[in-house]
């Protein structure tokens, strides 16, 4: 199948992985953003994330994500115990973010659930702070639906907030938020 220059797709994790997302680790803002621990050698986040890759905590699945060939983040779509899964997603480094990857990630992430996984519905949280994964979420026709505990971002006290989409609502809005 062929996909368009600009899509993200996703595959499966390999090993190699990472060491690119234990790269993006050697940049403080971006830690801070994503909420990674800033006292980790580099060596130990290789060792963390290749544990991931090899043997996933129960429920998660974590999926690369693929833009122009290169690795530029990941979807998670992590089991609740139900019918649906949480969608969670990430870009790295810094220098791609503010370029649509994040949102043309969280698409793939959600057409992967509903046209592979055929759930029925997805949900997610942001921080209220963080503006862009609110706008992400939003463009991709979730719905909020309730008020979450609280969070940090960026060391700011927050709160999550909380939308859910559905596969019948993802299939008539077809389409990666711009």
């Amino acid at each position: 199948m062929t996909s368009a220059p600009d899509a993200v797709n996703v595959r499966p994790l390999v090993l190699a992985d990472a060491a690119v997302f234990a790269g993006w680790a050697s940049d403080r803002d971006f830690c801070l953003a994503a909420d990674w621990s800033l006292d980790r050698s580099a060596a130990e986040h290789v060792s963390f994330h290749e544990q991931l890759i090899e043997a996933a905590p129960i429920g998660l699945l974590r999926l690369a994500a693929v833009h122009a060939g290169e690795l530029v983040g990941w979807v998670d779509l992590h089991a609740d115990g139900g019918p649906t899964r949480e969608l969670g997603f990430l870009v790295g480094g810094r220098d791609r973010w503010g370029l649509g990857l994040g949102g043309r990630t969280a698409a793939a992430g959600v057409a992967h659930a509903f046209d592979v996984l055929e759930l029925p519905e997805v949900w997610a949280e942001a921080v209220a702070l963080n503006h862009a994964s609110v706008r992400i979420l939003e463009r991709l026709g979730m719905d909020e639906v309730e008020r979450g505990g609280g969070a940090a971002y960026r060391g700011a006290a927050s709160y999550y907030r909380r939308f859910t989409l559905t596969r019948e609502a993802w299939g008539s809005s077809r389409g990666a938020p711009n």
